[in-house]
């Protein structure tokens, strides 16, 4: 159970193992829900992908390297907000309001990044993403709490995974062309035409569930939730630009923030997530933890590799590539016949290999490294982030009554995005209070620029937040 209002147990949907028809994800009445999955999915992979190949192109030319990390947390910042609505949205009319709306969202966002004038409007335009982004997410974890049985959610989980690994091969490629040939605008200007596809493949499907399986109407949404989410995103956002000062004015919206964030997500998050009690709250802590230091770190490594070793931005990233071929491997494993009696050491293991992977992406700072190490740590992580992303997700839903499938899928989200947020905001203040924006910026990219400290820095904060997850991973298991 979650601090969420609940929904009646008496109005709650049959689970569909109950009516389970068998075979797999790709048969029968499964088909294009799944399609629908993976093509939104899609979307949101190509998009980030694009991001983290465009971004040091972008902040440069618009002036901004000092806000880089402000451009990723900033996402996750509004995506704060958006999960908690969206949770609530999907236990009260469904998730099919929410999912095509979040994805309108999505794309608006996109277009003012891509028109930004300075890095204020662009960061705003990340923020609008943000919201779509938190309206979709936790909709496509209701379609697969409401649509599938439990036998098939593993797999589902997987395709979610495998959805990365176009992206991954294709996205830094085309955006670096792109960044290289028309501009990073348009990275970010082309993303939308996209949309069309999902709402094309998914919206049948969805409307087919939604009558099979009704939703009870009329219900308030939680007001207090509500309340407290804003309160989550506000104070999240003012902890960032207090961590972008690094003076002493800089202490009164950061003090500010503390005060709105910290009540929040106690309210946000089941009881005893802070504090790692077993069960689901050790879950939803560790998809932030692993979230958080993951992508804290990856969001870092294609300026390191255009600033440190002077590498294109097609080929910086690229360096992402083998993550989310690997990621998808992790994944395809734990959904593996027989693999739910090890869901605890797969997660260990998961942390492990992802603490390994950040510290080994930091020695290319050492220049006699090659710069293909990089990419090897990386998809040594990408096994991890599989592997224990998709486990959790698994142990969420499976820890979770049908009546609270929304508000779960919710919070997991929020630790996610809450995770990403403080972690890469501390990258950020790392990165500042270090000097590596500032030096970076007076180069323009090449190698030894100096800022070789600051980096170092932010890798071996995220190892140890991973390895950190590792040791609280066994409290996943009840008592």
């Amino acid at each position: 159970m979650t601090t969420a209002s609940p929904t009646s147990v008496d109005s709650a949907p049959t689970p569909p193992d109950e009516t389970d028809p068998g075979g797999g994800v790709l048969t029968g009445r499964y088909r294009p829900l799944t399609l629908g999955i993976v093509s939104v999915v899609l979307l949101l992979a190509f998009e980030a992908t694009a991001v983290n190949t465009a971004m040091p192109v972008a902040a440069r030319q618009l002036d901004g390297l000092q806000l880089y990390a402000f451009a990723f947390s900033g996402y996750f910042t509004t995506t704060l907000f958006a999960l908690v609505v969206s949770g609530q949205w999907c236990d009260r009319r469904g998730p099919l309001q929410p999912l095509f709306t979040g994805i309108a969202v999505f794309g608006a966002g996109l277009v003012v990044a891509g028109a930004a004038p300075g890095m204020w409007v662009f960061v705003a335009g990340r923020a609008i993403q943000g919201l779509g982004g938190g309206l979709v997410i936790v909709a496509l974890y209701v379609v697969v709490g409401r649509a599938y049985p439990e036998r098939l959610r593993p797999a589902v989980f997987a395709a979610f995974s495998s959805a990365w690994v176009l992206p991954s091969i294709v996205g830094p490629v085309v955006a670096g062309a792109v960044t290289d040939h028309l501009g990073w605008r348009w990275v970010f200007l082309a993303v939308p035409v996209l949309i069309l596809l999902p709402l094309a493949v998914m919206g049948p499907a969805l409307r087919r569930s939604e009558r099979e399986q009704p939703v009870p109407k009329g219900a308030e949404f939680d007001r207090r939730r509500t309340r407290l989410a804003a309160m989550a995103a506000l104070g999240a956002g003012l902890l960032q630009y207090a961590g972008q000062r690094l003076d002493l004015v800089g202490l009164v919206p950061a003090l500010a923030g503390a005060a709105l964030l910290v009540p929040a997500v106690l309210g946000l998050l089941p009881v005893g997530t802070l504090r790692a009690a077993r069960g689901l709250p050790t879950v939803i802590l560790l998809r932030g933890v692993a979230a958080g230091a993951f992508f804290a770190a990856e969001a870092f490594i294609p300026l390191m590799m255009v600033t440190q070793r002077g590498l294109s931005p097609t080929l910086a990233g690229l360096t992402l590539t083998s993550g989310g071929l690997s990621w998808a491997l992790g994944s395809w494993l734990q959904g593996r016949p027989g693999a739910e009696r090890y869901r605890e050491a797969m997660i260990r293991w998961g942390f492990l290999l992802t603490a390994a992977a950040i510290a080994g992406a930091a020695l290319v700072l050492v220049p006699a490294v090659p710069a293909w190490v990089t990419a090897t740590a990386w998809g040594v992580g990408g096994i991890g982030m599989g592997l224990t992303v998709a486990s959790i997700s698994v142990l969420m839903m499976k820890l979770s009554a049908p009546e609270d499938a929304g508000a779960n899928s919710a919070s997991l989200q929020m630790s996610d995005a809450l995770g990403n947020v403080l972690l890469v905001g501390l990258s950020g203040v790392l990165f500042s209070a270090l000097g590596g924006g500032s030096v970076a910026a007076a180069h323009g990219g090449g190698e030894g620029t100096g800022s070789a400290g600051a980096f170092a820095a932010i890798f071996v904060t995220m190892a140890g937040v991973a390895l950190v997850g590792a040791l609280v991973s066994g409290r996943v298991r009840k008592a």
